[in-house]
């Protein structure tokens, strides 16, 4: 099982696609436009932050037992990265205190399970899509979500560089299996065949020294 990691716009959903058609297996997508609670949070983050947050948790938690099933899956998002998420906004001040404490149980509980079943669900391999500012940003504007559009909303342009940072620090802290980081600035997996070809060749190298 392989899950990807990366800040809004690396381009998790096209990597997915790509290696799941390469691998034959089955690609899982965060639900992002069947979420009736995404607008709402980008309309009222401090409403909808936690609500939100428990929704993307409780499916990341569905799908990555799902995914073990099967071999070769993959996952667009994992649970491992929800913290970094759901903490951003309590930092901002988006939760209550009490509703921090429930996030951190429920998802203490929830990682303590995966390791203790049966067969293994922790992933084969993380893969992180490190981008820069800009090209998250660029991204964010191509995919044209009206909600996520810093033309709208000016705040998100702090709230975005923000996220992109922790990421380079939750990378370098995860632990809960083999990881690899891809350069998406330099390799442009999505729109150039060569750099497509390199990277799934970087994963299945790695995957390689790990079996």
């Amino acid at each position: 099982m392989i899950v990807l990691a990366g800040t809004i716009g690396a381009g998790k959903s096209s990597l997915t696609a790509l290696l799941a058609e390469h691998f034959q297996s089955t690609a899982f997508y965060e639900p992002v436009e069947e979420n009736e609670v995404l607008p709402l949070f980008y309309e009222n983050p401090e409403k909808y932050a936690f609500l939100l947050q428990i929704y993307f948790l409780n499916k990341r938690f569905a799908s990555i037992k799902e995914a073990r099933k099967g071999e070769n899956n993959v996952l667009d998002r994992s649970i491992y990265e929800d913290s970094l998420l759901f903490h951003l906004n309590a930092d901002l001040g988006r939760t209550t205190k009490t509703e921090v404490a429930v996030y951190d149980e429920l998802l203490a509980n929830m990682l303590e399970e995966l390791p203790l079943a049966t067969y293994q669900k922790r992933p084969d391999l993380l893969v992180h899509i490190k981008v820069s500012l800009d090209t998250m940003l660029s991204r964010i504007k191509q995919r044209g979500r009206s909600y996520e559009q810093i033309e709208q909303d000016p705040s998100l342009y702090a709230y975005y560089e923000e996220l992109n940072r922790r990421y380079d620090q939750w990378f370098n802290t995860y632990d809960a299996s083999p990881k690899l980081q891809i350069d998406g600035d330099k390799l442009d997996f999505i729109t150039d065949q060569t750099a497509r070809e390199l990277v799934i060749k970087m994963i299945e190298e790695k995957l390689n020294c790990i079996s």
